[in-house]
């Protein structure tokens, strides 16, 4: 970052703020994601960033957040805010602050901490009821890294650990379950290529009080191998094949905020992505395209789709 950037740092729109000046890759679908957040959210947030590609946007001692910003090792996150929550409630007991100075507190984390490591902290979060956003981006797989695999990992992908003919053996882990099987205040997934059922999530989450989740896929240009440029195509496909059902639990229940409808075939979705050249060539392997096709049939088949 440029010490004339730097310097008119607060002169940028909050618009433009995120991602000025960091390391971040082209065609981000994390960062596309969190801007999008970001506005909702508002300037009065502390954001808990676990140690992950977004820590990258923070060169010390700047960050592009307006408000504040902790960093914490990768299973940490939820205990960070904790702290910051805990403080923040102590300055306005004691009037330190006036409640128009109260900050909200929120996670943000990728899918290597929220996914594995940090999955007991969050759990523990949950169940002392702490009033917190969580936010995890998912580029399933640890990106920053070198896109070894994680938890979050798609079926039959490649990664730079799953190097085989049939990529990852095992399947990505359902953390939105894992979720509402704790009873939080509140949970949805969200991708930035749907900007419209994002805020109105985010909004929702804002106005409860509790535990709460974002659940963000992020398309990642540099792990998942294509063109940056796609990257809102990608996105849009995701949730027309259903590999990425829209949904939120609130009020006790799931229920879905966009059905695909008729569903695009999953190998749209599938062709456009390196990660999954293999299946497609040298030779079509029809097994696990169909195997991958027949898990999303029976998941929408399961809620009635």
């Amino acid at each position: 970052m440029s010490e004339p950037v730097i310097k008119g740092m607060k002169d940028i729109p909050s618009e433009h703020i995120l991602g000025a000046g960091t390391a971040l890759c082209a065609g981000c679908g994390a960062l596309q994601a969190l801007h999008e957040i970001y506005d909702v959210l508002g300037e009065n947030t502390v954001f808990v960033n676990s140690a992950g590609c977004m820590t990258l946007m923070s060169v010390y001692p700047f960050t592009p957040f307006r408000g504040g910003w902790l960093y914490t090792a990768m299973a940490s996150a939820p205990a960070g805010a904790q702290g910051v929550r805990d403080a923040l409630d102590i300055l306005l007991a004691k009037k330190r602050i006036a409640p128009e100075e109260d900050m909200q507190v929120a996670v943000l984390s990728g899918d290597g901490a929220t996914y594995g490591m940090g999955l007991a902290a969050a759990s523990c979060a949950i169940d002392r009821d702490l009033d917190f956003l969580y936010i995890c981006y998912d580029n399933e797989g640890y990106g920053n890294t070198g896109n070894q695999t994680s938890a979050g990992t798609p079926h039959a992908s490649r990664t730079a650990t799953d190097t085989g003919a049939e990529g990852v053996p095992g399947y990505k882990k359902d953390l939105f379950g894992l979720w509402v099987a704790n009873r939080p205040a509140y949970a949805a997934t969200v991708i930035g290529a749907e900007p419209l059922d994002l805020a109105r999530k985010v909004e929702k989450a804002k106005s409860i009080k509790g535990p709460k989740l974002i659940l963000a896929l992020s398309p990642c240009p540099v792990g998942w191998d294509y063109d940056p440029m796609e990257t809102l195509e990608i996105g849009r496909l995701a949730v027309k094949t259903g590999i990425w059902p829209l949904k939120e639990f609130v009020d006790g229940k799931v229920v879905h905020t966009k059905t695909p409808h008729p569903r695009t075939p999953v190998e749209e979705y599938l062709k456009l992505q390196g990660r999954y050249a293999h299946l497609f060539s040298p030779k079509r392997n029809d097994a696990l395209i169909d195997e991958i096709q027949s898990r999303v049939d029976a998941y929408w088949d399961a809620v009635g789709d």
